[in-house]
């Protein structure tokens, strides 16, 4: 077997052993990933409806592939690619003639508190930037840019943020930030386009500086779980076993040694002036992020990131800060391979497993894949043969769920895209609610849509909607809403759903 395989196949192995019960046939829904079957293309595809548009490009993508694949298959082979494009990526890196150093580049890369906490809040899209993060370092210098830069394109704004914040120090290193900074720019035009088309929706709540400020998830504090990759805002998102001493002490130690043998490292004799470059501006781009995830933790670095989502919008991708120690995570696992470079076999065999003795609740189980109720097939199926127009409201009003069917995890509503019909806008809520905390929405159909929500049930219809779905919800919630929607016919009433509908015209809503 060739050993440039080797850290794939370990990739492979590492995700498989992650993923687990994920694997099998439904999908995986907790958080933020929601993918479904049979998508369609509509207009919150493409970010033209809904708030900011962290769906483009990604979910425009993940259509497209469902037309060829099952949609099933689609989100595993993403899964899957995460672990095997960062492995060997990270592996690549490692300046050493053996492949035992490399492997624990790519293990540590794959396999850290970043990946783990990221993963649990179903964020794929910005581990797909992650994941090939090594490859556009690798690139910044020489060929091939435009192509390693593909996996952050399509996850979107998060991840070519990263990607930009990681590549250009390189790439200035190496004189041709002009030419890298471009294609970066180029990159990012699905997203970027969206702000000028529809510059309201990326008027960010200042709130979620605090809501999404890096958070302890150890006993070392806040700095000290960002300096062991760690430090998500979500305590959803926090695997197991991380309040123990232990873990969290062999987490920090595992940061701390790559950090050290990253710069404790000697460049081999006659190194090409690309490495240097990367090196230099690997490390330049790590304390960047790991300053800007640090923002949140202090009140003066609150102060100035609300000043600064009041200015624009946009800056509220430096809310939920610990994104940004993606390039420390990248230095570390390159650390930890060279550090492997220097000590005897036994030890470098040993190393290979100690990222996951460091993180081992990360390990099968920590997911599962679930199909989705009879139920909502049905819904879906008398929504998309109705040619009367309309959109869909999706009851109650919140923008997390936590349904029965699947296993109670916290999920962003699904029927967003599940009932996506051409023509038709499926309105649900946008905002988030984190504690007592609640960052607004962005969307302004749902904006509007809470104010029509305290008048009479006839104003759905004349607020431009013709189908109701309630999806979740108490029994007296969902009491309340058979009282509220008496006007509305009761097509489909099922345990994990009921589909309402109001007959008659429906009034056009105005474009915004």
């Amino acid at each position: 077997m060739h050993r440039s395989l080797l850290p794939a196949l370990l990739g492979l192995a590492l995700g498989a052993l992650a993923l687990g019960p994920a694997l099998g046939w439904g999908f995986v829904l907790v958080q933020d990933m929601v993918f479904v079957p049979d998508p369609v293309f509509s207009t919150f595809t493409f970010g033209l409806s809904g708030g900011a548009p962290r769906v483009v490009p990604s979910d425009a993508v993940v259509t497209a592939l469902a037309q060829v694949l099952p949609a099933e298959l689609v989100q595993k082979a993403i899964l899957l690619g995460i672990f095997v494009l960062g492995c060997s990526g990270a592996a690549r890196l490692v300046p050493s003639e053996s492949v035992v150093p490399r492997l624990v580049a790519g293990a540590c890369y794959a396999w850290n508190p970043y990946v783990a906490e990221r993963l649990l809040m179903g964020q794929w899209a910005l581990l797909l930037g992650y994941a090939g993060l090594p490859w556009v370092v690798r690139a910044a210098c020489g060929r091939r840019l435009a192509l390693a830069l593909v996996p952050a394109a399509v996850g979107g704004f998060a991840a070519m943020s990263i990607s930009a914040l990681t590549v250009l120090p390189v790439a200035a290193q190496c004189r041709r930030w002009v030419r890298v900074g471009a294609l970066v720019l180029l990159f990012s035009l699905p997203w970027l386009m969206l702000a000028v088309v529809r510059p309201r929706v990326l008027a960010g709540d200042p709130v979620g500086v605090d809501a999404f400020a890096a958070r302890a998830d150890g006993p070392f504090g806040a700095v000290g779980s960002l300096l062991s990759l760690g430090g998500v805002w979500n305590a959803n998102a926090v695997p197991a076993g991380y309040d123990t001493w232990l873990g969290a002490v062999a987490r920090l130690s595992l940061a701390l040694a790559g950090i050290a043998g990253f710069c404790l490292a000697t460049p081999p004799s006659g190194a090409a002036r690309e490495g240097v470059a990367l090196r230099r501006g690997l490390g330049v781009a790590a304390v960047a992020g790991f300053v800007i995830a640090c923002l949140g933790v202090f009140q003066p670095g609150r102060d100035l990131l609300r000043w600064l989502v009041g200015v624009w919008g946009g800056f509220a991708v430096l809310r939920d800060a610990q994104q940004f120690v993606a390039p420390l995570a990248l230095l570390v696992a390159i650390g930890l391979g060279q550090l492997t470079a220097r000590v005897t076999a036994r030890w470098a065999a040993l190393m290979v497993v100690a990222p996951l003795a460091a993180l081992p609740t990360l390990t099968w189980g920590a997911l599962d894949a679930v199909p989705y109720p009879r139920a909502w097939m049905e819904a879906r199926a008398i929504i998309q043969q109705d040619r009367e127009p309309g959109d869909v409201l999706v009851l109650p009003f919140e923008s997390y769920r936590r349904f029965s069917w699947n296993g109670g995890r916290a999920v962003l509503d699904p029927a967003q895209r599940f009932f996506a019909a051409p023509g038709r806008e499926v309105v649900a809520d946008d905002s988030v609610r984190v504690g007592s905390m609640v960052v607004a929405a962005e969307d302004p159909r749902a904006e509007q849509v809470e104010r029509v929500l305290k008048r009479p049930s006839e104003s759905l219809a004349t607020a431009g909607f013709r189908y109701v779905v309630v999806d979740a919800g108490t029994p007296e919630e969902w009491a309340g809403f058979a009282a509220r929607l008496g006007a509305a016919s009761l097509l489909l009433d099922r345990r994990e759903l009921r589909l309402y509908r109001f007959e008659g015209p429906v009034a056009p809503v105005a474009s915004h």
